[in-house]
This record gives structure tokens, C-alpha cells and sequence, in this order.
């Protein structure tokens, strides 16, 4: 028996009149009560979280709210740049850090028309997406996940900076990649010690000022040098990693005509056509069609690696050895 209150709220004139007029047991009631319940609860959670994201979109999706990291003038840009390669010894009073973030968004831009410029450059493929969608989604990704991961470590180290600091900080920091990116792409005649030197000149005292001003608002010296190396091992590997992956094929490519090089003498006529058709039809010991195909690629490549217009004996012009 549920009582005399349930059964007014749920307009049932009494339990006898219920099983008999409308034949609903207490089992049923008990159903019909918990249904209700869940519903209930069901609104009320739902209402909740609807209040909750129309008060977060409120917040972060007005523009004023961006508006103070955005407003910088020029000439305090120019002077953050020049700053951000030049490192500051630690004094044991944490360094002033900007809560801007203008300049580390055009940088990651910059960075992307570098990145845009070597792919295409190289010739690279992209198997999915496009040139642009890859350099944005590499140069954004950088800022955001390095800047948090620094954070991370900062907050475990107890180091005292906020996110939007360490985002500045980070998007300062590419200022040095930028340059040693350009100067990589646009000349590729360079060796691979010049590479190497402006990588640890520029990244270094890039990687260097941003391990300073961390390491300036720890605590301890274990874990300014814990926060120093992450820093540091990770913003290196990342330009070497840029490097590697769209400015070391361009500088192989245009190996063969840098200044200086020797480079091998044309072919005759025949001997150019015997080596043709000995590359499309390989011996029959090379079975396997992907070995022919194999022999094939380094054949021809060799071939245009050794000069990219070749002059044959009966004066006809053989462009690339594509044709073939």
C-alpha cells in the first residue's frame, strides 16, 4: 500500500478503485513514479549543461575577450624579436614575460609561407590534404602542443608562469627557425656545416632565452635544469625535423649544379640510347618486376643527376630523362 498521497498525485481515487476500475497494481505505480523521476532528472541535467555552454560560449566567444593580447604596437614587436635571440642570464628575480600574442601568431604564419615555399620547392607530395592544410596544421600544432607541454611541466616543477606567458614566450621563440628555415630554403648551394652552424647560432640562443626565462621562476636547481633540457632537446629536434623533411631534397636536387662541382661530360649518341635501352629492357636475370623497376629509377637517375640538359653527337637536344 503506497498510501493516500501517492494516489492523489497520480489522481487514483484509492488502491480498491484503482485495481478495480482501472487495473493498475502497485508494481506498475511504482514503474510509472520512477519514470516520471528519471524525466525529471533528465530535464534538469539537461538544462543544466545548456546554461553552462551558452555561459562559456558568452566568455570565450567574444572577441573582446582576445582584444588585450592583440594590442601591441609595432615597434614593441620589432623589439620582442631582437629580444628573443638574445638570451638573459639568470639573476635569481624571475624575467619579465609578455602576455602577447600578435607576434607569435604572425610568426607561426611566417612559418608557414617558409614551410609552403620549401615544399613546393622540393616538390613535395602530400598523400592527404593539401601544401597549405600541412604547413598550418605543423606550424599551429607546434605553437599549441609545445606551449602546453611546457606548461605541464612548468605546473609539476612549480614553476610560475601562466599559459598565456608560455605562449608568448614559445611564439617568440620561433622567430630563430624562421630565419635558419629561409635561409636553408632559398639557398640551397650551402653545405651542410653552414646548415649546421646557423642552426646552433639562431635556434640556439632562441632555445636558450626561452629556457632562461622558465628556468628564472623556478624554485630549485634540479628543476631549472630539468626545464631547461625539455626546452631545449625539443625546439632543436623540431627545426632539425622541418629541415630534414622539406629543405634537405631541394639541397640534394640542386647538389649537382652548385658552384664548383664538377660535373660529368654528356654522353654520346649511342652510348645514351644503349643506356635507355638497357634500362627499359633489363637482363633476364631480374625477374621480379619491382627489382626492374628498382634498376630503372637509380639508371635514370643517375642520368639526370649528372646533367640536366644533355648535348648528344648528332646535335639533337635530350631534355629529361623522363621522356624515355
Amino acid at each position: 500500500d503506497l498510501g493516500d498521497p501517492l494516489s492523489e498525485a497520480f489522481g487514483a481515487p484509492n488502491a480498491g478503485a484503482t485495481e478495480n476500475s482501472s487495473g493498475i497494481d502497485g508494481d506498475q505505480l511504482t514503474q510509472r513514479i520512477g519514470g516520471q523521476v528519471a524525466n525529471q532528472v533528465a530535464g534538469q541535467v539537461w538544462h543544466a549543461g545548456k546554461q553552462s555552454a551558452r555561459r562559456v560560449f558568452d566568455v570565450y566567444g567574444n572577441v573582446d575577450f582576445l582584444r588585450p593580447y592583440f594590442d601591441v604596437e609595432p615597434w614593441q614587436v620589432r623589439r620582442r624579436l631582437f629580444w628573443s635571440l638574445v638570451p638573459q642570464r639568470p639573476t635569481g628575480d624571475p624575467q619579465p614575460l609578455d602576455s602577447e600574442l600578435y607576434g607569435p601568431v604572425m610568426l607561426v604564419f611566417t612559418l608557414v609561407a617558409i614551410l609552403v615555399y620549401g615544399m613546393k620547392s622540393t616538390e613535395h607530395i602530400v598523400q592527404e590534404g593539401t601544401l597549405m592544410g600541412t604547413a598550418i596544421g605543423i606550424s599551429f600544432l607546434y605553437l599549441f602542443g609545445t606551449a602546453s607541454l611546457f606548461y605541464f611541466f612548468s605546473y609539476l616543477l612549480h614553476a610560475k608562469i601562466t599559459i598565456v606567458q608560455m605562449l608568448s614566450l614559445t611564439g617568440y621563440g620561433l622567430f630563430g627557425p624562421c630565419l635558419t628555415l629561409f635561409v636553408a630554403i632559398v639557398v640551397p648551394s650551402q653545405t651542410e656545416a653552414m646548415f649546421y652552424s646557423i642552426w646552433l647560432v639562431l635556434c640556439g640562443l632562441s632555445a636558450l632565452k626561452m629556457a632562461s626565462a622558465i628556468v628564472s621562476r623556478t624554485y630549485t636547481r634540479k628543476q631549472a635544469l630539468a626545464l631547461s633540457a625539455v626546452v631545449i632537446v625539443i625546439h632543436m629536434l623540431f627545426v632539425l625535423y622541418l629541415h630534414f623533411s622539406y629543405a634537405h631534397l631541394y639541397q640534394a636536387v640542386s647538389e649537382p649544379l652548385a658552384p664548383g662541382r664538377v660535373v660529368p661530360q654528356p654522353m654520346a649518341a649511342t652510348q645514351y640510347h644503349a643506356v635507355v635501352e638497357q634500362t627499359l629492357q633489363p637482363p633476364a636475370a631480374i625477374k621480379s618486376a619491382q627489382l626492374r623497376s628498382k634498376v630503372a629509377a637509380k639508371l635514370l637517375a643517375r642520368m639526370v643527376a649528372s646533367s640536366t640538359v644533355r648535348e648528344v653527337a648528332d646535335g639533337a637536344m635530350v631534355s629529361d630523362a623522363a621522356h624515355w
